[in-house]
């Protein structure tokens, strides 16, 4: 199988990612399915129209760009942004995370070995620890970091200059991060879920670069079942190309895309194993709920983060389950989603709408 691309030529990513994959580089196979600009960005047309002009803007002035805040569910790009960031600004990026940051110490030498103009990346940062956030304040605001040497009443506070830098922080949960912290970004982008015309470009492009042979009705059943996340669009044509090579000619067409997606267990609406497990626990066993979040966790036996930001905001998205103060409900295309009739009781038809603030209530029927 030979990539091409549009003009018929050969892509030369193409044979170096394949090797890369059959040597099990899966960092390399990720990075390298990844666009470099913002040109190459498939989707989130209005972040990339906006970034593009807050970053020529920067060059033009020859200063680093405002910092930078992406928010959005998993996999919808914020890493490749920061990645492209860097990229279009020809500057080093540096990459950590919140969870990683525990102390402000652990801040502190991060910012100090920054180079001048260079990305640092900061991946879910709303999960930073407080001491450090409070540091990150200064450091974003007026390139200072004070650095506290000692303890007690002899403590002592060292002011240590950095130099300017591009704070590009990733979060899935915006609403979590303190307001002093958001309002020192200058750009927020807000990133959506992507139409199935999108996933399909995304698709055979990665088919291109992966030398998979593809129909044009197989990338579109792939990008019809991607739950509108690149990352899943990607995932899932690795493992239908798996299935073409061993059980067909290699070639995916739509019969075999339909073929391995069921057996991967990923339905025509983008479902996979978890979210009818939950859909099937709330309608089954807890009759519709209300039910709180960590109830229905157990009940599938998966954490509470999973369920809460990997199966509910697809189902919620998709119109099947509805996030409450009073816990999670079914909504009627959950019940005729699993086959079942949905209940005409008084508590079912009173139960909150779709926009209720859910304010992480609804675990007094956690049990």
């Amino acid at each position: 199988m030979t990539s091409h691309d549009d003009s018929g030529g050969t892509y030369p990513a193409g044979r170096a990612l394949v090797a890369a994959e059959a040597a099990g580089d899966e960092m390399t196979v990720e990075g390298a399915l990844r666009p470099r600009t913002l040109d190459e960005l498939i989707g989130q047309s209005r972040v990339r129209d906006q970034l593009g002009l807050v970053l020529e803007a920067a060059r033009s002035r020859g200063r680093p760009p405002d910092h930078v805040l992406l928010a959005g569910p998993p996999g919808l790009g914020k890493t490749t942004l920061a990645m492209i960031i860097a990229a279009e600004l020809s500057a080093p990026l540096r990459v950590t995370s919140g969870p990683a940051i525990q102390h402000a110490g652990d801040l502190a030498a991060i910012l100090s070995s920054l180079a001048e103009g260079e990305v640092l990346f900061l991946d879910e940062i709303h999960r930073m620890s407080r001491p450090a956030e409070e540091m990150l304040y200064m450091a974003m605001e007026d390139f200072r970091v004070d650095v506290v040497v000692g303890k007690g009443p002899g403590a002592t506070a060292i002011p240590l200059e950095i130099p300017p830098f591009t704070l590009v922080g990733a979060t899935t949960r915006s609403g979590l991060l303190p307001g002093p912290l958001r309002d020192r970004f200058g750009f927020t982008g807000h990133l959506e879920y992507y139409e199935v015309d999108e996933l399909d470009e995304i698709v055979r492009r990665s088919a291109r670069l992966l030398e998979v042979q593809i129909t044009d009705t197989g990338a579109r059943e792939v990008a019809s079942r991607s739950r509108g996340t690149p990352r899943i669009a990607n995932r899932l044509l690795r493992r239908v190309r798996d299935y073409a090579q061993v059980r067909a000619d290699g070639v995916v067409r739509q019969d075999i895309a339909q073929a391995a997606l069921n057996l991967y267990e990923v339905d025509e609406e983008g479902l996979d194993r978890l979210d009818r497990a939950v859909l099937d626990a709330l309608c089954r066993r807890f009759g519709g709920g209300p039910v709180g979040v960590s109830t229905l966790a157990v009940a599938v036996g998966e954490e509470r983060e999973t369920v809460e930001e990997v199966a509910e905001p697809f189902l919620v998205r998709r119109g099947y389950l509805a996030r409450t103060p009073r816990g999670r409900v079914a909504t009627p295309a959950a019940w005729r989603q699993l086959g079942l009739a949905p209940p005409t009781d008084v508590a079912f038809g009173q139960a909150p709408s779709l926009f209720d603030d859910d304010c992480g209530a609804g675990e007094g029927n956690a049990g």
